[in-house]
């Protein structure tokens, strides 16, 4: 009988629409509580399985009583041994590992930091399951991850015991909220070998040249209307439309400025809501002409659902409620290293995806654009 394992990481993606930029930390985590965050990571792995078990039924799915696991499985299941704490810990995912070592192949939710904790725990076995992530957390920049969580549970039922490596990454979240990106490699977990279906490792900017941002930026300034309130979401591209409006935005943040009219001379603007979480983007939102500018992940095609939870579902609603629209931004770089695969939403919900599918113009460069395709991820990898 193939024989799946299942741990969640019941904090993955707590900080995210709250604009806490990760979960990792007790402290964190009541903060992200204290602004009313929801988790998610127990819903998304419940998608994984629900695809499994529609494509191969007799699986055995083997897991983790409480929300470690047992929550996000409706179907007959088996539970180890182990019993998480209330509020789980790195140690507790680690502990889930190693009492899953048996599986054929096992399921995480989570993000960056869970797949840390992962490759510890793999690190120390005799004998060490292959492994695959459910997307779940804040950030997902790790190659050991499935597109979607719908596509975690395609590849899972698909896997014959292939397997390739894949590189796990991580930030040091203190100084990522400082504006500080350093990833650092810390080692490959074995995975099932369909590259098609691996978000791949999230790849840098650093051979990008400051003149090709800065006239991507000028495009999408050119392009911007007095009255409209603009979202900018994170990155170093979307830092430089701030810029090009005379205005200080946030990094990893997401903002809402708005371009100056005649009292400006035409140049210019205002931050109408700087780091805002997805309540106050809500608000700023609703009721008037937005729009949103989002820039490309390097080397795995997102434009939604990676580093800007933010931008949630009824954000989308509000903005195309007021004839808004997506302005995506990349260098063409950016697009060639796709090698043809579209862009990529991923907000949670798959109706809001859809609706974002088809075509939408890329700015790359002053005065050039080229169109693009852009799909659910959900989609993008199905059999």
């Amino acid at each position: 009988m193939f024989t799946v394992g299942l741990v969640v990481n019941p904090v993955a993606g707590l900080g995210g629409a709250v604009g806490l930029k990760g979960s990792d930390g007790a402290d964190v985590q009541r903060e992200a509580r204290a602004r009313g965050a929801a988790p998610r990571s127990g819903e998304r792995a419940a998608v994984a399985v629900r695809t499994l078990l529609s494509r191969r039924p007799d699986a055995r799915i083997v897991t983790v009583p409480g929300a470690m696991g047992e929550h996000s499985v409706s179907a007959p299941h088996d539970l180890v041994r182990h019993q998480p704490r209330a509020a789980t810990t790195s140690s507790d995912t680690r502990a889930a590992v190693a009492a899953l070592a048996g599986v054929d192949l096992l399921l995480f939710a989570g993000g960056d930091g869970t797949a840390r904790d992962v490759l510890d725990a793999v690190s120390g076995l005799a004998t060490a399951p292959p492994v695959l992530g459910i997307p779940a957390g804040v950030k997902v920049y790790s190659g050991c991850f499935a597109l979607s969580p719908a596509t975690a549970g395609f590849v899972a039922a698909a896997f014959d015991g292939t397997t390739t490596p894949a590189e796990v990454v991580d930030l040091d979240e203190d100084l990522y909220r400082r504006g500080a990106v350093s990833p650092r490699l810390y080692g490959s977990l074995a995975v099932p070998a369909v590259r098609a279906a691996l978000s791949g490792r999230k790849t840098g900017s650093s051979a990008t040249s400051e003149g090709t941002v800065e006239g991507i930026a000028r495009e999408a300034v050119a392009k911007m209307r007095p009255g409209t309130r603009y979202v900018l979401g994170p990155g170093a591209t979307t830092m430089a439309v701030g810029r090009e409006l005379g205005l200080s935005t946030t990094l990893l943040g997401v903002d809402v400025v708005e371009r100056g009219g005649a009292g400006f001379g035409g140049v210019g603007g205002i931050v109408a809501g700087a780091d805002v979480s997805e309540a106050e983007l809500f608000a700023l939102v609703s009721g008037g002409p937005a729009a949103l500018v989002l820039s490309v992940i390097g080397g795995q095609g997102f434009v939604l659902g990676r580093g800007n939870q933010q931008v949630s579902p009824r954000v989308v609603d509000a903005v195309r409620d007021g004839g808004g629209e997506l302005i995506v931004l990349a260098t063409q770089q950016k697009l060639a290293a796709l090698g043809g695969r579209p862009l990529l939403a991923d907000t949670g919900d798959e109706e809001t995806d859809t609706k974002l599918s088809g075509h939408v113009r890329v700015i790359t460069g002053y005065r050039e654009s080229t169109i693009y395709r852009i799909c659910p991820a959900s989609k993008e990898f199905s059999s």
